[in-house]
């Protein structure tokens, strides 16, 4: 059996013109997990992430956290979603979001959104419908699954993926996944057993690396 640490990427540039990479506290965020799992003594056999540049800085973070060097594998079905091309697809206009937006707001419309998008509620507008991006996330699973060398894998990936797999490791309703996606935290890692029978569920987004009274706004979701 293996265990596998799936980590949602540090907190990426909300409000920016690039999104798509981490802000001085996602790097925080990062190096603090790592410095967690090396004070634990834990070392990984493998290393995978997405494709997106938040992930490759995120596990940076972590490697330099924990004070090791590693190789490390990439796998797009381990991207996000893109939740800018399902909200205006949704709602039939572009949208602003997030530079300029109301965050509360942005968010409401982002999971009124996911709903409609994962009960395939959404006509085709250039986004990529929700049964493949589950496709494409189950696969990324089964190549994680199929490191049988490994006894402890890190991944690091997006809520959307995440929260996919908890829901389908659970098979919980499509539906509890958008809820799970809004409710994970940023470099927050959840724990899975992988066995030849399937995958088992542990614990999801842990932060014990940032619930500390001496790192006060450390915990972010966006």
């Amino acid at each position: 059996m293996a265990q596998l640490f799936l980590v949602r990427h540090g907190q990426a540039s909300y409000g920016a013109a690039d999104y798509d990479k981490l802000s001085d506290l996602g790097w925080q965020q990062a190096r603090w997990l790592g410095e967690h799992f090396a004070e634990r003594g834990m070392r990984f056999d493998a290393c995978i992430r997405g494709t997106l540049r938040r992930h490759d800085e995120t596990l940076q973070g972590i490697l330099e956290g924990m004070g090791v060097a590693a190789g490390h594998d990439a796998h797009p079905g381990l991207n996000e979603y893109d939740a800018r091309t399902i909200v205006a697809a949704h709602y039939g206009a572009p949208d602003p979001a997030p530079q300029g937006a109301d965050k509360r707001a942005h968010f409401r419309k982002l999971r009124e959104a996911l709903y409609a998008w994962t009960e395939g509620a959404i006509p085709r507008g250039g986004h990529e419908p929700f049964a493949d991006f589950r496709t494409r996330v189950v696969a990324a699973l089964d190549a994680v699954r199929a490191r049988a060398d490994a006894e402890r894998i890190l991944v690091v990936s997006s809520g959307g993926p995440i929260a996919t797999i908890l829901s389908t490791v659970t098979g919980m309703p499509a539906r509890m996944m958008v809820d799970l996606n809004m409710q994970a935290r940023n470099g927050s890692y959840s724990e899975f057993v992988l066995s030849p029978k399937g995958v088992h569920f542990v614990s999801f987004n842990n932060v014990p690396h940032l619930d500390r009274p001496d790192r006060p706004g450390a915990i972010t979701y966006a």
